[in-house]
């Protein structure tokens, strides 16, 4: 089994962050992993993007064509990743921010009004958790409790530990956002 994620938003929405605590999930459950950001010169509103792959054989690349699940937190990176995803393969798209639906019919589109969901949790600084967890609904790649251990992990680290509580919520929004 071999599974890839591009996140892509807006910068400042979390978009590396969500793909790094996804791979250190994945670590922590066993799989091999790779995780690529890609940014433009402008951190906070610029573009940001990044390619997480979870497999139980070594990655021989970090760089995807087809990735099985894109997750478009804005209507630019919808633009730009849907038509990269693989046939059969997934897109989470961001009804709060995105003003279109998925024009393709081989893929399944999963809409989830995350910035609504991230506001009804306190915070729209969650975005990226609220994003991570409808992801790991439709996607299953790893398990919420091991993300929920690597976000607390990786938010310690960084002195921010007082938010996990409010990302684990982020999470669980996201998670059961998605029927």
């Amino acid at each position: 089994m071999e599974r890839s994620v591009v996140i892509a938003g807006f910068g400042g929405q979390g978009v590396l962050l969500a793909g790094k605590i996804l791979a250190q999930a994945g670590m922590d459950e066993g799989l091999e992993v790779t995780w690529l950001p890609s940014y433009g010169p402008e951190m906070r509103g610029g573009t940001a993007n990044c390619t997480v792959v979870l497999s139980e054989a070594p990655v021989g690349s970090p760089i995807v064509d087809e990735p099985s699940a894109v997750i478009a937190l804005n209507r630019p990176s919808l633009d730009k990743f849907e038509g990269l995803v693989a046939k059969g393969g997934a897109l989470l798209v961001n009804a709060s921010l995105v003003d279109r639906k998925v024009a393709r019919k081989d893929i399944s589109a999963h809409y989830v009004a995350i910035n609504e969901i991230a506001r009804e949790i306190g915070d729209t600084r969650v975005v990226n958790m609220v994003a991570l967890g409808a992801y790991l609904r439709v996607a299953g790649t790893v398990s919420l409790a091991a993300v929920k251990r690597a976000m607390a992990r990786a938010l310690e680290e960084s002195g921010k530990g007082k938010f996990v509580p409010m990302n684990e919520k982020a999470l669980d929004g996201g998670y059961n956002a998605v029927a």
